[in-house]
């Protein structure tokens, strides 16, 4: 009630918005659409004296990465409100994306940050095809409409046009973590091959600012009274039931092997 008495100054509070798990599209992952609305009020909600982003995650959608850093920093320069970010057991490629739309970010010691790369994978099913006597039927119009086709025998020119884009996306990322992190970043041309980096030694080479944790560094910046507001993605009841529940388990497989990537 102290709040609504006149004259009483209120403690300060810090909005977090909690980023855990893969970086994609759907009810599961984290994607633009799910978070916006969090993102929104955590920014919106009083005036918080920070926002802290509790961020565990392996990745995955460059877009969508960009897209939610993009909402950040946007709210952050408009309301004019400090971003830290925290990470747990690791931030790593998609996840240190997103870990960048903090003013400052910290670490574990034994978080895994970096992987500051682009990756495609899948299958090729062609021998399994035909084992099972199975014959493909495609047609199109346009030569590049069944680039990478899973069940045909890959093409040099089909793996070059996709190395091409990889590497297009590749630059995107490196040019935003330089504009992110600036001269915090060490010249180590490993930054952006993919490397991985644990703790401290992140921190020295400048893809994370100090090794410390969200209580008591919100804590000493903010005195032992500040009062912390959790924002996250809700999911309806409902949404856990029939082919919601299969894609679930599916979409849990995945991310686990994304995550078991780090040792994790």
């Amino acid at each position: 009630m102290k709040r609504y008495i006149p004259f009483v100054k209120s403690p300060p509070f810090v909005a977090v918005i909690r980023l855990q798990g893969q970086i994609a599209t759907g009810p599961r992952g984290l994607n633009d659409t799910t978070l916006a609305p969090a993102i929104e009020k955590a920014f919106a909600r009083g005036k918080p004296a920070a926002v802290a982003l509790e961020i565990n995650s392996p990745g995955g959608s460059a877009v969508q990465s960009s897209l939610i850093v993009a909402r950040i920093r946007r709210l952050a320069m408009e309301k004019d409100i400090p971003v830290f970010a925290f990470v747990e057991d690791v931030a790593a490629s998609g996840g240190y994306w997103l870990a960048t739309a903090a003013d400052e970010i910290f670490v574990d010691r034994g978080s895994i940050v970096g992987s500051i790369g682009v990756i495609s994978a899948g299958f090729g099913l062609t021998g399994a095809i035909d084992k099972i006597g199975v014959e493909r039927r495609v047609h199109t119009a346009g030569k590049s409409k069944s680039m990478m086709d899973p069940f045909k025998p890959e093409k040099p020119a089909d793996v070059k046009r996709l190395k091409g884009l990889l590497d297009d996306l590749h630059v995107y990322f490196i040019d935003h973590v330089k504009l992110r992190r600036g001269a915090r970043l060490v010249d180590n041309p490993d930054h952006f091959t993919g490397e991985i980096w644990v703790g401290d030694k992140a921190v020295e080479q400048g893809l994370a600012d100090q090794i410390g944790h969200l209580v008591p560094v919100l804590k000493e910046r903010f005195g032992d009274k500040v009062k912390l507001r959790r924002y996250g993605v809700r999911r309806s009841l409902f949404s856990r039931f029939g082919a919601q529940l299969i894609d679930d388990t599916l979409s849990s497989v995945e991310e686990r092997a994304a995550f078991a990537q780090f040792g994790l």
